[in-house]
This record gives structure tokens, C-alpha cells and sequence, in this order.
């Protein structure tokens, strides 16, 4: 079972999040909502752990197929549900681009590994309804187009 702790720390709605090892994350709500920028609002930490959930895949995956990687970042775009409460992510798009001496068609079967899957993230928002698109790009290379 995972625990996490969390406390109120800076205004009115500023938390601080701790896992059991002592790990920390900052949240806050939008100054327009009351909040005073202490933290990441909790419905972009979700795209984050997307990131990093996938990420971590993706380079394991590579890892076991000897490339290379030299260089990775993401770029991850939402659009939330319009006029509505709750309003969940409908429209998630990933932008992976690696560098370094790799298999374009390995990265992109990493990739569509961890996003159809391995990503506990990415199958939780697709299971409320939310569609997942991305692509690949090796060394600043569109290699693959978008996928669902």
C-alpha cells in the first residue's frame, strides 16, 4: 500500500506533499482561485506523472535494447472538459524527442509500449475518457506521426 502525507503550508490552499520516503511536492490552486503560486496545480502534477511514468518505460526499454540515449525531454499539452465540475482531461498530446545513436523504430516501439502498456498514467486517464496522442522524434526528426 502506498501512503503519502499531505499539510497544509502556505496560505490558504498551499500543500506539501511526502511520500514514505521523504520525498516532497508543493500544490497550489491558481491565484485567480485564491491560491499564491506555491505549487503546481494537482491537475498538471497528473500530465507530470504521465511524463515520468512513461519516460521511465521508454528508457528502460532502450536501456534493455543497447541504445544509446544522449538526451530526452518531452513536451506534454492537456485540454481539460469545458464548463464542467469535475472537469477531467480530454486531450492529451506527447511530444517525445530523444537524442543520441537510437533506433528510430525502436524509439517508437518504446514508446507505443509504455503508452498502450506499461504507463499505469496513461491508462488511468484513457479509462476516464481522455484520448492520448503522440508522436516520436530521434534526433530532431519526426520519426512517427501521431498514435492513439
Amino acid at each position: 500500500m502506498i501512503k503519502i502525507e499531505l499539510e497544509r503550508a502556505a496560505g490558504d490552499y498551499g500543500f506539501e506533499a511526502k511520500d514514505a520516503n521523504g520525498h516532497t511536492v508543493r500544490m497550489d490552486t491558481s491565484p485567480d482561485g485564491g491560491g499564491t503560486n506555491f505549487g503546481v496545480r494537482p491537475m498538471q502534477m497528473l500530465l507530470m506523472g504521465l511524463g515520468g511514468c512513461s519516460g521511465i518505460d521508454i528508457v528502460n526499454i532502450l536501456k534493455k535494447q543497447r541504445q544509446h540515449i544522449e538526451g530526452f525531454n518531452m513536451k506534454i499539452e492537456g485540454e481539460r472538459e469545458a464548463g464542467k465540475e469535475p472537469s477531467i482531461w480530454k486531450n492529451v498530446t506527447i511530444i517525445f524527442e530523444l537524442t543520441g545513436n537510437i533506433d528510430p523504430d525502436k524509439a517508437r516501439r518504446a514508446c507505443e509500449l509504455s503508452m498502450d502498456k506499461y504507463c499505469s498514467v496513461a491508462e488511468t486517464l484513457r479509462r476516464a475518457g481522455g484520448e492520448l496522442k503522440w508522436e516520436v522524434r530521434v534526433n530532431q526528426k519526426n520519426e512517427v506521426g501521431s498514435q492513439k
